[in-house]
């Protein structure tokens, strides 16, 4: 095991458990919604810029990009983006959810997946999305995802972190919660992730009235 790597909790972990408890209870709002992944995930003032800035990357290749967006959600964002994909592949954990999105969502290029990130294999891709899923999750499961990126050549990653100065990836208990209230955040170019890549870009960063910021 390299040195500073997160050891590997017991399985299963809480995750999808936590996640369905999130959904059931509305404990992200939506005033009675049966799905809704949040405040971050409908706002216009979030929502509008980064779908603009995402579409604008994926419309810039001659050859459309095979994109894997981990954690869906309810699908609010993701249906904006679905026609600039050659294939579009929408994966969350919770199955009802998965169910539900099926039901409403049609499209030539849309396929949806029940799946756990962090456990399971990833349909293959070219391009991958994780839009504020990260800081749900703990970092043994944050390592799993890491390892995946690799077999992708794009990775598209938005955070919710501290403004100023904060500790990166202070461990957490995977559930509806963040590192926020820890003044931590996900960097997953710090240890101990220590992600590779060849090249990378900020395009936005969105300031939140909690005094925090999304990218």
């Amino acid at each position: 095991m390299k040195e500073g790597k997160p050891k590997r909790s017991k399985k299963p972990w809480p995750t999808k458990d936590a996640m369905k408890q999130v959904y059931q209870n509305n404990l992200w709002g939506g005033g009675g919604a049966e799905f809704y992944s949040g405040s971050g995930s409908h706002h216009p003032g979030l929502v509008n810029p980064y779908v603009e800035a995402v579409a604008s990357f994926l419309h810039s290749f001659d050859e459309p990009l095979v994109v894997c967006d981990m954690g869906c959600g309810d699908f609010n964002v993701g249906k904006k983006l679905v026609g600039y994909a050659k294939k579009y592949i929408a994966v969350d954990i919770v199955p009802e959810l998965i169910a539900r999105n099926k039901a409403i969502f049609k499209a030539e290029n849309l396929e949806f997946q029940c799946l756990d990130i962090a456990e399971d294999s990833w349909p293959s891709g070219d391009c991958v999305i994780l839009r504020q899923v990260l800081q749900h999750l703990s970092n043994t499961e944050i390592h799993c995802v890491v390892e995946k990126f690799y077999d992708y050549k794009y990775i598209i990653l938005t955070e919710h972190v501290p403004e100023g100065k904060f500790e990166s990836n202070k461990d957490i208990i995977s559930g509806q919660g963040t590192r926020l209230k820890k003044n931590s955040g996900v960097d997953l170019l710090a240890p101990p992730f220590n992600l590779q890549v060849k090249e990378q870009e900020q395009w936005l960063t969105i300031p939140a009235k909690d005094g925090a910021g999304l990218w």
